[in-house]
């Protein structure tokens, strides 16, 4: 057995592909026994294996995590072979998106989105996505004056000789001031002194504006708040919508009040006071039919109780008025006769 063994040296291929079946040969011209036990090295460190008295080192499938500079020792030897450089390549992985800046984006803000991915080779070519459209390629993607018509979803493609791989979306939310802010109103706003109209303001913001300030034409008082507006008085009135970035005022619309004349007054008077006295009437009308009912039935009562229950005073005068009639009968009786002869 060689005392130094100096000329110890690995045998590995310089580049292989994630999931390839690799394996790294010690060599050495010292007279070794079959019992030699052979120690490995990556990137300086011991690997520990289990098999100690074999001069291959296998690695099946190799993996991005093995790349690294391998070098062997003969236990019991004090000399290290020289380091080789094991190059596994594989696709991109672990593909991602960074938006700078990072919080709230406002329309006009400028905004850069990069595409990072672990990769070997290093990726070179990539793709920019929005929704399903290609808008770009680079590894940095640069909007500058972000518009509202930016917002919505980005992700990008990284691709290397060995594969490519998409990044998850992410969203651009591109915040900016109410705009085309106007009223909307039910017919042609012509009404009637005493009604009212109701006003809606109406706006496209980011967030939604939750602030309405309503104005009348020429007059610096705001004289109503919130989304809608009752308008009672002729002028030209018009909205002004508020959000955290701006705000923005609506055109004026006309509101026109027709005040009524004497004769719709008297009209409306005399249809009240005609409404009233029908409604006093059908009350008379029904008290007098409830009253009427309720005697029709006290007198039905009475008639009934007559009948089914008579008194002794009624026996007697229907006597006295049957013995009176056929004493009558009789007498007149007694008086038709013809006289006799004599």
């Amino acid at each position: 057995m060689c005392v130094l063994c100096s000329d110890l040296q690995v045998e590995s291929p310089e580049r292989v592909t994630e999931g390839d079946s690799v394996s790294l040969t010690c060599k050495s011209s010292c007279a070794l026994t079959d019992r030699a036990t052979f120690i490995w090295y990556r990137n300086s460190l011991k690997i520990l294996t289990e098999i100690k008295f074999s001069n291959k080192l296998s690695l099946d499938p190799v993996r991005r995590e093995d790349s690294g500079r391998y070098s062997c020792a003969v236990d019991g030897h004090t000399h290290v072979s020289p380091e080789v450089q094991l190059n596994v390549t594989y696709p991109p992985k672990s593909v991602s998106v960074s938006i700078s800046p990072s919080g709230v984006i406002v329309e006009g803000d400028s905004v850069t989105l990069n595409c990072i991915s672990d990769s070997n080779p290093p990726a070179l070519n990539f793709s920019w996505f929005k929704g399903g459209t290609i808008v770009g390629s680079g590894r940095i993607f640069n909007i500058s004056k972000i518009s509202s018509d930016d917002s919505g979803e980005y992700k990008c493609k990284s691709i290397n000789e060995h594969g490519e791989k998409y990044s998850k979306a992410v969203t651009l939310n591109v915040m900016y001031p109410p705009r085309s802010v106007s009223v909307w109103m039910r017919g042609s706003g012509v009404i009637v002194e005493g009604d009212s109209v109701t006003l809606n303001c109406i706006s496209d913001s980011n967030p939604p504006a939750l602030n309405f300030s309503w104005f009348k034409e020429n007059e610096t008082s705001a004289v109503g708040s919130g989304q809608s507006f009752s308008a009672l008085q002729s002028g030209r009135f018009y909205c002004q919508a508020h959000n955290q970035h701006g705000s923005q005022r609506s055109d004026a619309v006309t509101v026109t009040v027709h005040h009524r004349s004497r004769w719709h007054q008297v009209f409306g008077i005399t249809v009240e006071c005609g409404a009233i006295f029908i409604l006093v009437i059908i009350i008379i009308i029904i008290i007098l039919f409830i009253i009427k009912k309720r005697r029709s039935v006290k007198a039905e009562d009475h008639r009934v109780k007559e009948i089914s229950d008579p008194n002794e005073d009624t026996y007697t005068a229907l006597d006295l008025k049957s013995t009176t009639s056929d004493l009558y009968d009789t007498l007149t009786t007694v008086d038709r006769r013809p006289p006799e002869d004599s």
